[in-house]
């Protein structure tokens, strides 16, 4: 079984936050401002992690804390929308991991070089 590497994990995650926002305020009567504020912003964001945009990685995992902030507060006050949140949670916390794991990987790399080297 291959592994998904975080770029990929990234992407998935981020594209399934933007179709999550998409079926959860379908019916919203502000529909247009939903969109632009929920949905939009994961999705220019796969988008721009596919189109080499360095730093796409970074501010994904700076807006999943808001999303996640998001799906707790949506979880705790809104019985009713309680399972979409849950993914929300889920899917803003593989953002987070999957935005961080190249970085985590090369200071653990810079660590164990810097171990060798004494």
């Amino acid at each position: 079984m291959s592994v998904l590497r975080p770029r990929s994990t990234l992407m998935l995650a981020l594209m399934g936050l933007s179709a999550l926002y998409a079926l959860w305020f379908r019916a919203d009567p502000h529909w247009l401002a939903t969109q632009l504020v929920f949905t939009a912003p994961p999705l220019v964001l796969a988008i721009a992690l596919r189109a080499g945009w360095h730093t796409a990685g970074f501010w994904a995992g700076v807006l999943a804390l808001g999303w996640f902030s998001h799906g707790v507060m949506s979880a705790w006050s809104h019985p009713e929308t309680r399972l979409l949140a849950a993914l929300e949670i889920v899917l803003a916390l593989l953002v987070v991991f999957s935005a961080s794991l190249p970085g985590l990987r090369a200071r653990a790399a810079a660590r164990r070089q810097r171990a060798r080297g004494r």
